[in-house]
């Protein structure tokens, strides 16, 4: 399994975690599309964290690595890397090659 798949897939599970806690009309979908964050989304500021902190979770358990999503980097970017499913897996495939360098 490629690096990239293996992030979807923990963001994935962190998706699947957070829709146990909310009613089904405020599920998310499993898609490189579904919104996190702005127009569109579903998700409230703590289901956010929630599903971030899910995420970084899932990363530790797959990889081994602590990241921490969140950060200054993360929150002075113009484009959010929360934005989107596909740009939360680009964001953690960056820091996860720039932590092997």
């Amino acid at each position: 399994m490629e690096i990239k798949e293996k992030i979807l897939e923990a963001v994935y599970d962190a998706v699947r975690e957070v829709n146990e806690q909310v009613d089904e009309e405020q599920q998310l979908e499993l898609s490189n599309e579904t919104i996190f964050v702005g127009d569109g989304s579903k998700l409230d500021s703590i289901g956010l964290v929630n599903l971030i902190v899910s995420v970084e979770q899932n990363i530790e358990d797959m990889f081994g690595l602590s990241l921490t999503l969140a950060d200054e980097k993360a929150l002075s970017q113009k484009k959010s890397p929360f934005r989107t499913v596909g740009s939360l897996v680009d964001y953690v495939e960056l820091l996860i090659n720039e932590g092997a360098e």
